[in-house]
């Protein structure tokens, strides 16, 4: 910590006169007892965070033992195994009881937090709404459904901590419009569910309360940012879920534990409420999402909260209800198609889902067309990064300032600490062997005035018009293109910033993305893999192979995309390719 710094905390840590006396002198005895005691502070208030997480955990295994003795014969598995439009159905109808539903699930997340570190905390406020819902005369389409949320997901009474230290003493004072959308429609938020420090990562870990597991491999990230999320919905411990997204952070973990995840439109679903550790950037919008194991679930969740309640409480989101009509339709479509961006190629097994999918697709009466999506390399280090290091990583920095840096999360820190000199100088040195790497330091030193600012925003607003007149040319519907995976080992996401290339376009143009499970990974795609060389024959090459490896099983997925406010026909195209990789599976 820098002296001024320290000295500000001087009135919380009730440091005497002497100390503060030695430290403004410069006194390296003093500033070594101040960062002990600053690091002893840090360490008594992360194990007050994981103390009150196990206060939580007590409870619920408490409320669950005493439903269990009240209430005989309840069938899990049964209820487990419900998709959400049939729960949903049952619940509205009477013929299962909200009490139970919950109880089942809390009780599965409590198993499944158990393998995993997904939740970061439980909401005790859920017994409460469950009494509550169930006295209204009029029962919302999500009446009854237990749903978790992602950390930063504000809910009145709790903290939204991003993973970092310095927010775990200001809990929110109201529920984000998200929340109260959700309980107007009967919904029942049960759970929070662990993030990676700062959110600015695929991985999902931070220095509080731990790494998050894969369910289905557990030498496996779950993805991130909403890793919490991915790994509770996939492990069984809820049925539908929240994450946000704005370089992928809902469609990776979909794709890392076989999900069926939707990035929305910047602004359809109000952002009010839900924090975040670096607020104001506007040229690459943060927009929250639903995660769930089918994509029936993600349009009925998305008929839920595009209603009046969610236009009245926040004007700024469009008044655009859900357009059924449209993702019922079964008319052919005009879908765009490729396999590599050109910028960070994945997996074999990765291309491989999109080409059986295409012909899958093509051979139900759609017709495809190729497309190149235009100059990625530029969206990569000149659009994207430079969106959030336009002052040079300060702001991202300052976030870790009396924290203790997640292991994780360490090679991307290390890089932005990096002054800015010595990272144009690394840049110009790696340019001959590494032109990748040295333009990514160089995007890391960000823009550094207003003019250049003004000037790359513009540039966004005038790559988004390219796009879409290269997607209008092909008279395109939709579009089909891979998602990074299969799932990460863990501690790999922190030195692969770059390999999110094929989800951060869609966060930059600010098109509605999903992703879709369609297949998984075979000892074929194994052996293919170890042929693997990449672009660049760099070191993020070479780092990848060994980032993928051992996922024999685990789910390959793809990405749907459609133009912007066009939600209902991304769902509509993930439906179509889920019910035909269904059908396969079948065969």
């Amino acid at each position: 910590m820098e002296q001024q710094q320290l000295w500000e905390l001087l009135p919380e840590w009730e440091v005497g006169p002497p100390t503060a006396l030695a430290l403004l002198c410069g006194s390296v005895a003093a500033l070594a007892v101040w960062r002990w005691l600053g690091e002893r502070q840090i360490q008594q208030k992360m194990e007050e965070a994981r103390r009150s997480r196990d206060q939580g955990v007590k409870r619920m295994e408490k409320a669950v033992q005493r439903f269990q003795e009240q209430v005989s014969h309840v069938q899990s598995t049964d209820i487990l195994s419900l998709p959400l439009v049939e729960l949903a159905r049952r619940l509205r109808e009477g013929s299962l009881s909200p009490e139970t539903v919950l109880y089942t699930y809390i009780e599965k997340a409590l198993e499944v937090t158990q393998q995993t570190n997904c939740l970061r905390h439980f909401i005790p406020e859920c017994e409460e709404l469950l009494q509550e819902i169930q006295r209204r005369k009029e029962k919302g389409l999500l009446y009854g459904i237990p749903v978790s949320i992602k950390d930063h997901i504000g809910h009145k009474g709790h903290l939204s901590t991003c993973g970092l230290v310095q927010f775990l003493n200001a809990p929110m004072q109201e529920d984000s419009v998200l929340v109260k959308v959700l309980k107007k429609q009967g919904a029942i938020p049960f759970a929070f569910t662990n993030v990676p420090q700062s959110l600015f990562s695929y991985d999902c870990s931070n220095a509080i309360f731990g790494q998050t597991l894969n369910p289905l491999n557990h030498k496996k990230s779950p993805g991130g940012s909403s890793g919490g999320e991915g790994a509770l919905i996939a492990g069984g411990g809820s049925i539908l879920g929240f994450g946000s997204d704005i370089g992928g952070s809902i469609r990776l973990p979909s794709s890392f534990c076989g999900l069926c995840g939707l990035k929305p439109t910047g602004d359809r679903l109000s952002l009010s409420g839900a924090s975040g550790p670096v607020n104001g950037i506007l040229a690459v919008p943060c927009v929250l999402g639903p995660m769930a194991r089918d994509v029936d679930s993600l349009a009925l969740c998305m008929k839920a909260l595009l209603c009046k309640e969610m236009f009245q409480l926040d004007p700024t989101v469009p008044p655009i209800p859900f357009n059924e009509e449209v993702y019922l339709s079964s008319a052919p479509l005009r879908i765009g198609y490729y396999d590599t961006d050109g910028y960070f190629p994945l997996p074999p097994c990765m291309r491989r889902a999109v080409h059986e999918t295409k012909d899958a697709l093509q051979a139900a009466g759609h017709e495809l067309v190729p497309f190149a999506p235009p100059r990625i390399h530029y969206v990569m280090t000149e659009l994207f990064l430079k969106t959030f290091f336009a002052d040079g990583g300060k702001a991202f920095l300052d976030l870790f300032t009396g924290d203790i840096v997640d292991p994780g999360l360490k090679p991307q820190v290390n890089c932005y600490r990096i002054p800015t000199l010595g990272k144009k100088l690394l840049a110009l040195i790696l340019k001959p062997l590494f032109p990748r790497l040295a333009d990514y330091l160089r995007a890391l030193c960000g823009t550094r005035s207003a003019s250049k600012m003004w000037n790359h925003q513009h540039q966004i607003m005038a790559y988004r018009t390219e796009f879409i007149a290269s997607w209008r040319d092909l008279r395109l519907d939709v579009l089909l293109c891979p998602v990074l995976g299969p799932a990460f080992n863990t501690g790999y996401p922190g030195k692969l910033l770059t390999a999110i290339s094929s989800t951060m376009l869609y966060n930059v143009l600010n098109f509605p993305a999903g992703v879709v499970p369609v297949s998984r990974v075979t000892e074929a795609d194994e052996e293919e893999l170890k042929l693997y060389e990449g672009y660049c024959d760099d070191p993020w090459d070479r780092t990848l192979k060994q980032a993928v490896r051992g996922a024999v099983g685990l789910p390959v997925a793809v990405q749907c995309v459609a133009l912007p406010w066009q939600e209902e026909l991304c769902l509509r195209f993930m439906k179509e390719v889920e019910t035909l990789r269904r059908e396969k599976t079948a065969m």
